[in-house]
């Protein structure tokens, strides 16, 4: 098993086929290689903050929309499947380029490549966190809540301080799978001009007519940012079964 696991690891830094591979351009054993190299390891920081900066917020307003579905009220309960089936319908990346271009014309502002990439990203996210937040919360034991009733707490006080915090344990391999779906969807802010990853990738391509090997490297790129985060995410995880 092993061995068809390297083959296969390896089969693209090899000559298949017609095509030789030109790996050249980005080896650090040239100028010009190790210029190219810099170029597209350059939009990691931007991939990583943005892809942070959106998890996090979508995290909050996941929450926010998620409390309503727990409530008594009718209304409420509503306007969250509402949001979420809403917000789950639309494409990404069509609500990147509204946001981006259609926005501004609504609201009168305008905002940058970046701020766009992230509300886009962060309210997309959202209603995937909300259902997240919904099922941990629903997860926990109906005695938790009436525990909490007992020590006279109102309901923002058990959720904070009773519920969430065994919600948050509950929820965190969903939430761990998101922030790599998040990590990979960050991708499609390239096309309003955000330097990320595939950006840079993507103008390399254009001055060195090398698809093959530069997108290979950017597969290679994405695939170790995720396996790194994944490897700490299931630290975590240990961790919070310890204690």
């Amino acid at each position: 098993m092993k061995k068809y696991f390297c083959i296969i690891l390896f089969l693209p830094l090899t000559s298949c086929g017609e095509h030789e591979w030109g790996w050249f351009i980005i080896s650090p054993t040239n100028v010009n290689g190790l210029t190219n190299l810099q170029f597209l390891i350059s939009g990691i920081t931007t991939t990583i903050y943005i892809s942070i900066i959106s998890i996090i917020i979508s995290m909050f307003i996941g929450l926010l929309v998620t409390i309503p579905s727990i409530t008594k009220n009718k209304f409420l309960n509503y306007f969250n499947v509402l949001y979420v089936e809403i917000i789950r319908s639309i494409p990404l990346l069509v609500l990147i380029l509204w946001v981006y271009y259609g926005l501004p014309i609504l609201t009168g502002f305008s905002f940058s490549p970046f701020v766009s990439g992230i509300i886009a990203l962060a309210v997309s996210e959202s209603a995937f966190q909300a259902e997240i937040f919904r099922g941990g919360i629903n997860a926990i034991k109906k005695t938790q809540w009436e525990a909490a009733s007992s020590l006279g707490l109102n309901f923002y006080q058990k959720l904070r301080l009773v519920i969430l915090p065994q919600a948050f344990k509950i929820t965190l391999p969903a939430l761990g799978n998101q922030f790599v779906y998040v990590l990979k969807m960050s991708s499609l802010v390239s096309v309003i001009g955000i330097s990320d990853l595939t950006r840079k990738a993507n103008e390399l391509v254009v001055s060195t007519y090398r698809p093959l090997e530069i997108y290979t490297f950017l597969i290679l790129e994405y695939l170790v940012l995720i396996l790194v985060i994944s490897y700490f995410v299931r630290k975590l995880e240990k961790k919070l079964k310890k204690d």
